[in-house]
């Protein structure tokens, strides 16, 4: 397989018709791209690299996570504790893997790039459009009632 093949591409099906929130999917997707380009470095530039990233993504998961619990809160998302849920085993995830790889697991980078690629594909592409449905349903329920 090709490098160019493991990478993900934004396709419309990760869109969850949240744009802010679809913007920031965009930088995780770019962000796990990049972490999977960084693999096939040189062993020393790899290490550095994957640290530097496993920061900048914890950075930025927090973000993002927080800004899509908010939006989920604010529209009563029935789903959020579950998702909640969801989020947290993912920083938990990536925290063994940042451990895995100080404790000398060269492997982490690349199980890390493709734990964040799985990721994407099943809780962008599935979980997350369940609030992207609920809230057309709402947006439905609103157009019918007003």
């Amino acid at each position: 397989m090709a490098v160019n093949d493991d990478l993900i591409v934004w396709e419309d099906r990760y869109s969850v018709g949240v744009p802010f929130i679809d913007d920031q999917h965009k930088h995780l997707v770019q962000m796990t791209n990049e972490l999977y380009l960084a693999c096939f470095q040189d062993s020393v530039v790899a290490k550095q690299y994957f640290m530097r990233v496993i920061h900048n993504a914890l950075d930025y998961i927090k973000i993002h996570f927080s800004t899509e619990e908010q939006l989920m809160a604010k529209i009563v998302y029935p789903d959020l504790p579950s998702h909640k849920k969801d989020h947290e085993d993912f920083v938990h995830q990536i925290l063994m893997n940042a451990k895995e790889f100080e404790d000398g697991s060269y492997k982490a980078p690349a199980v890390l790039a493709k734990y964040l690629k799985d990721w994407i594909v099943t809780h962008i592409a599935i979980t997350d459009k369940k609030y992207y449905y609920y809230i057309r349903s709402l947006k439905t329920r609103s157009s019918a009632g007003g």
